[in-house]
């Protein structure tokens, strides 16, 4: 297999940021579709609830904008907001019935809006994307795994060099000129 071409990546690139640039704008538009955001992270936390710097960090957002969304979700009773008990300063956040039904709803309007994307390709096609995506996922998360086992050894290696150089200046060293 023969790597891709430096355009081919530049052409990969231009279309990804151009569609993530696009899915964002339209979350911003749609307030639905922020909505159905914080509904699936929520979800995904599980029952015991999830607390507001959780929810932006799987966000990708400043904590500030989930307390925000989180009380208009509040008052629309699709999301209920009570003190965590491990830590009496946080809150934790869970899903209403409501909020079940809600997030499943916008789920369907959001496979209706994808499909009319796609009206005009064949399943193959779109199931072809979806193999590619997956694969890409996987691929990021694979370099960004040994970027960070890099970025440790490298962490481990620096801070053993500073040990070794701060030990042969200690008095009685050998390694001071020849004189101990």
């Amino acid at each position: 297999m023969t790597s891709p071409s430096r355009q081919s990546v530049r052409w990969m690139v231009g279309a990804l940021f151009t569609l993530t640039a696009r899915l964002e704008r339209a979350k911003r538009q749609r307030r639905a579709a922020g909505a159905l955001d914080l509904l699936q992270v929520v979800a995904g936390v599980g029952a015991g609830g999830a607390r507001p710097s959780r929810i932006a960090a799987l966000q990708s957002v400043h904590r500030s904008q989930v307390t925000r969304q989180v009380r208009e979700l509040e008052e629309a009773d699709l999301v209920r907001v009570v003190g965590d008990p491990e830590d009496g300063r946080s809150w934790l956040v869970t899903l209403t019935p409501a909020g079940w039904q809600e997030m499943l709803r916008l789920q369907e309007v959001g496979l209706d809006r994808f499909a009319l994307f796609v009206a005009d390709w064949d399943d193959g096609e779109v199931r072809a994307l979806a193999a590619l995506l997956d694969k890409l996922m996987g691929s990021m998360a694979a370099v960004g795994e040994r970027e960070q086992h890099d970025r440790v050894r490298a962490e481990v290696s620096r801070r053993e060099r500073v040990r070794i150089r701060a030990g042969s200046h200690k008095p009685g060293c050998a390694d001071q000129g020849g004189r101990s």
